[in-house]
């Protein structure tokens, strides 16, 4: 990670608590943010982070990352990197993309054409005769 990007991050982050318990030191946020971005890019588990990379343990990176997603800050990273990339008019939005599951429809769109209805059709059945069910029965 370039330190650029690096010092955008940083000050996004929140100061930590104190220690409630004595033991390990705190492991650097940069080192944790690598292990967070390792994790994501490989996709490996957490608890497989290889302590030999020095980001500490995948549990820590865990944390880390739960505890600035609590504290905003990958929506306000997000935010900062918009506003620089808009500024150096870096942003295409001819190939945007709007994912319903963060925007939410709040008008009724337009009437939908029937040829193109999602509405729930029951499919005739492929495995079954239109004539009455057979029977072994000789009573009807």
């Amino acid at each position: 990670m370039s330190d650029e990007l690096w010092s955008l991050i940083e000050s996004l982050l929140p100061e930590p608590g104190p220690k409630l318990v004595e033991g390990r030191l705190r492991i650097p946020d940069r080192q944790a943010l690598c292990g967070i971005l390792f994790v994501l890019r490989t996709g490996i588990q957490w608890e497989y982070l290889p302590q030999e990379l020095g980001f500490g343990s995948g549990m820590t990176c865990w944390r880390r990352l739960a505890a600035w997603n609590e504290a905003g800050v990958w929506d306000e990273l997000h935010l900062v990197l918009l506003r620089r990339l808009r500024a150096a008019k870096k942003l295409d939005w001819s190939r945007a993309v709007i994912d319903s599951s963060h925007v939410r429809a709040t008008r009724q769109g337009p009437k939908a054409d029937p040829a193109r209805s999602t509405e729930r059709v029951r499919a005739a059945s492929t495995t079954s005769s239109p004539t009455p069910r057979a029977s072994r029965s000789r009573c009807r």
